[in-house]
């Protein structure tokens, strides 16, 4: 990690192999403490979450922020083949088993959610509460149509050319935040970074893929796990939310069924809320913890 980056993420940082990869990880606050596990999405990385932390800094918690398989400093496959949600949620279930996590608050945003939740649901014998952002946790409904972008995902050539070669995954960051200047500069120059290379920029474009495109998509079962898990869940939870989001901004409905009792807090944020409102994600946090027992 070049030093210009260092500076902005003051935190511990370390590696576990999970399977045959190793999977990079910050963590700051107090080792001791309850554990707040962060994970983003796609193109992002534990980065995300920088802000999120600082404004928890001091209290008892032990804030967890790892990257994704093929994100940010862990280790990048190059068989997009590897990018199968199953793979991703084993991965994490992984770590959580070698940092030997007894209880733990799962934050989750993107494909963090599925990811997360699904972790989640194959270890049931971790106590969790959850902090929701913009995300899907189930399986799609029926009828359902995927996305333009989804859709351009899967055209041959074209989207490897965009999402590979032109990055614009990443190059379009901004363009879905409430406020376009709350990536830039550095900040932008941070999400770019990890994915500067051709040859690791497999991540991006093959998480995209990961978005169903019919019922018979590989996504479909472990997002109906998620869903099974979440009907079941009785722990503390919040919802914070991005409105101004144009990829998952109408969701919020879906999840705030979902989650008849969780407390709601409603952002002009984007997509990539951590940059815009780290305050009231860190409130609701702070929720969670309060009613955590």
């Amino acid at each position: 990690m070049p030093s210009w980056l260092e500076q902005m993420v003051p935190f511990r940082r370390y590696s576990v192999r999970v399977d045959r990869w190793r999977m990079h990880v910050m963590e700051s606050g107090d080792p001791k403490g309850l554990p707040v596990v962060m994970i983003h999405g796609n193109p992002s990385w534990g980065f995300l979450y920088r802000k999120v932390a600082l404004e928890l800094a001091g209290e008892p918690l032990r804030l967890i922020m790892p990257d994704l398989i093929g994100l940010g400093f862990s280790d990048k496959p190059h068989d997009a083949d590897a990018h199968r949600l199953d793979n991703h949620i084993d991965w994490l279930a992984n770590l959580l088993d070698q940092l030997q996590l007894e209880r733990c608050v799962m934050v989750v945003q993107d494909w963090g959610g599925a990811i997360g939740v699904g972790a989640l649901a194959r270890r049931p014998e971790l106590k969790a509460g959850l902090v929701i952002m913009n995300t899907v946790l189930t399986e799609p409904k029926k009828g359902f149509k995927p996305t333009p972008v989804h859709r351009f995902s899967h055209t041959p050539l074209l989207s490897d050319l965009a999402v590979r070669v032109l990055g614009i995954a990443q190059w379009g960051m901004p363009l879905t935040q409430g406020d376009r200047r709350s990536i830039r500069g550095d900040v932008w120059r941070a999400y770019r970074y990890p994915l500067r290379s051709l040859h690791d920029n497999i991540a991006p474009l093959a998480l995209l893929r990961m978005a169903p495109s019919s019922f018979d998509h590989p996504s479909i079962a472990p997002l109906r796990e998620c869903h099974a898990y979440v009907k079941q869940f009785d722990g503390p939870a919040a919802i914070v939310w991005g409105d101004s989001d144009p990829i998952l901004g109408r969701v919020r409905g879906w999840m705030e069924k979902l989650f008849p009792d969780a407390p709601v807090t409603r952002t002009d944020a984007g997509h990539f809320l951590q940059e815009e409102v780290p305050i009231e994600i860190a409130a609701g946090v702070r929720d969670v913890v309060s009613r955590f027992h």
